[in-house]
């Protein structure tokens, strides 16, 4: 409870009067005053009614409407709605009278809790307050960009990318997935020949089988030290990491193939074996990870992938010089002798600013230099883990995605699964 800025108004006037008007008048104008505001607190302080609509799956960077209407239970009662700031989500805007319209832009991945309004009642003299805190805390998970994700499927539905890695019907031959029953050709194995249609038809009669066309893809997340380092602000490494993969997920459930994830630093700490529409499997197993300050152990993570089924395995690290990828590239045989395997890694646009600015100064100039020898040692660790077997791919932030998308579809059309 609190007077509103127009009751201690009326208590100044008053206090002034008091030098010009009989104290028994300015008694009798206080006690007034006091029971004016007494009836206004009186009416403010009834409960008033929320309805709130806050969604609870939001993606990281991308703006979800949200909703607070409040409804006076006093007749003339007047309601200022305000929205309390959440932890890495912003809110705009934060508050309004009556009902709050706004947006919550989520800037970190993983699970937040959106605290109930509050609501500051005035009476209908305006002259009392009365604070009310209504409703529930709302938990919310905040997943990577799903909206660009799920753009690239639908880009993938339509045939809008080149390789759309998926055939209506699978090449036919001695595959695993029956396809039809027709006569019998000379040309036909044996193992193919129907007995029963034979027997039923009184002619020869060949099953016909369909290549299997769905493939195994693993995402391999990265998520340790070298993971922490800012791309953009606010956005880390993985963070852009778990966005490509999870558009390697939705467009893995779009063409039919399986799809699974590994997580690991020092350990592996999640796993999720491949599985027919495991996308949204893969998002929810990955979307709250944080990145550690330990260093990563590429041989323990590949050595689980390793014994599989032949798939497609996108690995989602940072490549820097020589020495900080050894462990790396020494890993890299354990896994591309059985897999297909693409090594994804976003590109440095603080890097790429450097050497498409022409050198103001001398300090300009030096970065410039140290960004070429940056850029010259990951070249050589790219060809290094291109002569492990490896395919790369290094893309900016806002395209690893979709470029990760291109090679799996590329690699999927050339029937290297």
């Amino acid at each position: 409870m609190s007077p509103s800025p127009r009751a201690v108004g009326v208590l100044g006037v008053l206090a002034l009067a008091a030098l010009f008007v009989p104290p028994l008048v300015v008694v009798l104008l206080l006690a007034a005053w006091t029971g004016m505001v007494a009836v206004d607190v009186a009416a403010a302080r009834r409960r008033p009614t929320v309805e709130q609509h806050v969604p609870t799956v939001l993606a990281r960077g991308v703006a979800s409407a949200f909703s607070v209407a409040a409804t006076a239970s006093a007749p003339g009662t007047s309601l200022r709605v305000r929205q309390p700031v959440v932890p890495d989500v912003q809110v705009q805007p934060a508050e309004a009278s009556g009902r709050l319209e706004g947006r919550l832009v989520p800037l970190r991945r993983g699970r937040h809790v959106v605290p109930p309004p509050a609501l500051r009642a005035t009476g209908p003299l305006g002259l009392g307050c009365w604070d009310h805190r209504l409703g529930e805390p709302v938990e919310v998970a905040v997943y990577p960009d799903l909206p660009a994700a799920r753009r690239l499927a639908t880009a993938v539905r339509l045939g809008q990318l080149r390789e759309q890695g998926r055939l209506t019907r699978g090449a036919l031959g001695l595959g695993t997935d029956f396809e039809s029953i027709r006569d019998y050709s000379p040309d036909d194995d044996i193992r193919q020949v129907n007995w029963r249609a034979t027997a039923r038809m009184e002619r020869p009669m060949s099953n016909q089988y369909r290549l299997d066309q769905d493939r195994d893809v693993l995402c391999v997340v990265d998520c340790g030290r070298l993971m922490t380092a800012p791309v953009t602000a606010g956005t880390t490494r993985l963070d852009v990491a778990l966005d490509a993969a999870t558009s390697v997920a939705l467009v893995a459930d779009e063409v039919g193939d399986r799809c699974g994830a590994v997580a690991f630093d020092a350990t592996v700490r999640r796993q999720l074996s491949p599985r027919r529409a495991g996308g949204r499997g893969v998002v929810e197993a990955l979307f709250d990870l944080e990145p550690t300050s330990i260093d990563s152990d590429y041989e323990l993570a590949f050595r689980t992938v390793g014994g599989a089924k032949r798939s497609l395995v996108v690995v989602f690290t940072d490549l820097l010089e020589e020495s900080a990828a050894r462990p790396l590239v020494e890993a890299m045989p354990v896994l591309a002798r059985r897999h297909a395997v693409v090594v994804a890694s976003v590109t440095d646009p603080d890097l790429a600013a450097l050497l498409g600015t022409p050198p103001a100064t001398a300090a300009d100039a030096y970065a410039a230099s140290v960004a070429v020898e940056v850029l010259e040692a990951r070249a050589v660790v790219v060809e290094r883990l291109r002569a492990a077997g490896a395919e790369v791919v290094e893309a900016p932030p806002a395209g690893l995605g979709h470029a990760c998308v291109s090679a799996y579809l590329r690699i999927k059309a050339l029937a290297r699964l």
